[in-house]
């Protein structure tokens, strides 16, 4: 089975397969492969990058539910 890259090893891989398509010293069917690939891994990182909004979003929300009220320390005759 496939580990799944992280967001950091997907976008590195991303930026060289570009790179290696960019050059155009590939054949078709290389340059198909890579694309392929390079799809993916575009998709995966747009997968996790959602992720990511929503768990902010969340801790976001929860966030707001706690609410700084000033403390009165002086005794109260």
């Amino acid at each position: 089975m496939k580990k799944e890259k992280s967001f950091e090893e997907a976008l590195k891989r991303l930026e060289e397969i570009v790179e290696k398509l960019e050059q155009g010293e590939l054949t078709l069917d290389k340059s198909l492969e890579l694309f392929e690939e390079g799809i993916d891994l575009s998709r995966s990182c747009t997968k996790k990058l959602t992720q990511a909004e929503k768990r902010v979003e969340k801790l976001l929300k929860l966030g707001e539910e706690f609410k700084l009220e000033p403390l009165d320390f002086e005794e109260e005759d």
